[in-house]
């Protein structure tokens, strides 16, 4: 029977690794055909500095993608900078072109910075064009001024309505008590040229088009976020895609929409990737939101397909009295998912740090990314901030760890006799049970009490697993063989199969672990399988979280090998508290009659 479980146990494991390497992949889209500048970035993006404009657009393959913006060498471009952005504006729509991240790098190793909204569907803060026809990205504004950090669009619709278009860029140095640096302040302000009222249409401002970050990005966090004042909700562009496995049940569409909008109090709305993202805080609140895809050429030397997705956020406008005036004031973000940045309540005021997408386990990860990043500051190197981390972590819970690591250690040693109170009361549940607490209360054991070296890290596991998602500051971080500490640490393939090491090491910390902790006497046929199911949780893990961040791998193979460490020390101490046999329902005690190590030597 065992070398039959054995044998069924290896056949699925076998077929859970096929499953997950080798399964069929859909064939990819084809590529748009987007002009390209002559200069581009490895991501096949248009550099920074060329023209960019809404004129003509680049029809997608899919009905349901937006089409993606070509380049216009006409556009006239208007540079403001930093010390951390540098924003190009356009004269098409007067509005914000592409936003290139000083600090971030596009590729490993090369100077060209990341741009938000490289390739993209409208200029950010642009008036899309199915709500303001007349003004949005087709039209061309006027150039009113410019200065070192601010500039000025204007322009004049059917001779009745000015509007103007003002952009200020926050200096490098901005304290942070009054801003922050990747943060912009924008203002539209529509003027009645006419003695008549004039009835505004709804307006909407384009987000952005958040991209794939990188080859290792695997799309799951491009979305539109939403916060309608009581709480943050976002709009996965997967969820455009339609189909999915749970589609045939009835559950999510099984038809890929061209968008997706909510009618919803707008506070402030956001689209992004995995670590980048924009967020656009108005004076006024909006009236809802609408998220599209937008299909992208595959990154260099790649099939793969890439989806981006873009967002606008809509906007009730007054009617305008004569020769009145109406505006749209916003604070506008683009830039890294920096937890410390976003949870600067002086600046960003409104839970902007949701972003983030921490989940339930927030705590833990906003705990474990503020020390990380605190660690960092001293050590300067993200691998050994993981590290140190989770050390203070394990050092921090080690009294709680090590009481429970006793009581499991204790609760073995009281297996014979629960044993022989199973046996004797085996008719008689409620009585078994009185037996049983009562042998608990003599030898100071708590029955629940080994369960918690199971629970202190499965929080920390999951808030560092959330976390790891949206950490900008691990991007590209290295550490001893590992290039990039937010993708799989793949050392070499053979016949195309990645060798990662780390997941490795963890699986065989597993095993040891498992080798060292006191098993528990079962009798049960559900208990045998259980602990035979138990023995394969360390190949099913590695095969689950081969592929992930090798972050997360570092985090968890070193709380195994302190967990070791720990459990070798405790198995080679005495047990204070030595377990005497209680009879049941008060019979006669059985006296521990042992000889000492003392005696045995005698």
């Amino acid at each position: 029977m065992d070398k039959k479980n054995t044998t069924i146990g290896i056949l699925c494991a076998l077929a859970a690794i096929a499953c997950f390497y080798f399964a069929p992949k859909a064939p990819p889209r084809p590529a748009p055909t987007a002009v390209q500048p002559a200069a581009a970035t490895a991501a096949g993006n248009p550099a920074p500095g060329s023209a960019v404009a809404a004129l003509p657009a680049v029809s997608p393959s899919d009905a349901t993608f937006a089409a993606v913006a070509k380049v216009d060498g006409s556009a006239r471009v208007v540079t403001l900078t930093n010390d951390f952005i540098e924003v190009a504006f356009t004269d098409f729509g007067g509005a914000i072109r592409d936003v290139g991240f000083k600090k971030y790098p596009a590729v490993k190793g090369e100077p060209a910075p990341y741009v938000f909204n490289q390739l993209h569907a409208d200029p950010m803060l642009a008036f899309t064009q199915d709500s303001f026809p007349g003004l949005d990205r087709s039209v061309r504004y006027e150039i009113v001024s410019q200065t070192a950090n601010e500039v000025v669009f204007r322009a004049v619709f059917e001779n009745r309505i000015e509007v103007t278009r003002r952009y200020v860029v926050q200096p490098g140095d901005v304290a942070a008590s009054k801003g922050d640096p990747y943060q912009l302040r924008h203002e539209t302000t529509f003027r009645n040229l006419t003695d008549q009222a004039i009835t505004l249409p709804r307006a909407a401002l384009s987000l952005g088009t958040a991209s794939l970050a990188g080859v290792n990005d695997t799309g799951a966090y491009l979305n539109l976020g939403c916060n309608d004042g009581k709480d943050v909700k976002f709009v996965r562009g997967t969820e455009l895609a339609g189909g999915g496995f749970l589609s045939s049940f009835g559950i999510g569409r099984r038809d890929p929409v061209p968008f997706i909008e909510r009618t919803t109090p707008v506070v402030w709305a956001s689209v992004k990737n995995q670590y980048f993202t924009s967020i656009l805080t108005p004076d006024q609140p909006g009236v809802g939101t609408i998220i599209r895809r937008v299909e992208l050429p595959p990154f260099p030397g790649t099939q793969r397909p890439v989806s981006g997705v873009t967002g606008s956020a809509r906007f009730d406008l007054p009617v305008l009295a004569a020769h009145g005036e109406a505006k749209i004031g916003a604070d506008f973000y683009v830039g890294p998912k920096e937890y410390k940045r976003l949870s600067n309540g002086d600046i960003f005021k409104h839970d902007q740090d949701k972003v983030m997408e921490f989940g339930m386990f927030k705590f833990f990860s906003q705990l474990l990314l503020t020390m990380m990043t605190w660690v960092h500051g001293w050590a300067g190197n993200w691998g050994l901030a993981i590290i140190i981390s989770t050390l203070l972590i394990k050092i921090v819970s080690l009294p709680f760890t090590l009481s429970a690591a006793r009581s499991a250690k204790r609760m073995q040693k009281l297996q014979p006799q629960m044993a022989a109170i199973k046996e004797k009361y085996k008719d008689n549940p409620q009585k078994m049970q009185q037996a049983n607490m009562a042998l608990f209360k003599e030898n100071k054991v708590n029955p629940l009490g080994s369960c918690l070296p199971v629970l202190i890290p499965f929080p920390f596991f999951i808030g560092f697993f959330s976390m790891l998602q949206s950490a900008s500051e691990l991007r590209f971080g290295e550490f001893l063989w590992v290039h990039d500490l937010t993708g799989p640490d793949t050392i070499a393939h053979i016949a195309g199969f990645p060798i990662n090491l780390l997941p490795i090491f963890l699986g065989i910390t597993m095993i040891v672990q498992m080798k060292l902790v006191p098993q528990m006497n079962v009798d049960t046929d559900q208990a045998k399988m259980m602990s035979k199911m138990m023995k394969w949780m360390p190949l099913i893990y590695v095969v689950m979280f081969y592929n992930f961040s090798c972050a997360l791998q570092l985090y968890s193979t070193v709380n195994g090998l302190f967990t070791i460490a720990q459990q070798i020390y405790i198995n080679r101490q005495k047990d204070p508290t030595p377990a005497v046999a209680v009879a049941p329902a008060g019979g006669r005690a059985i006296k521990n009659v042992t000889p000492s190590k003392k005696e045995r030597k005698g």
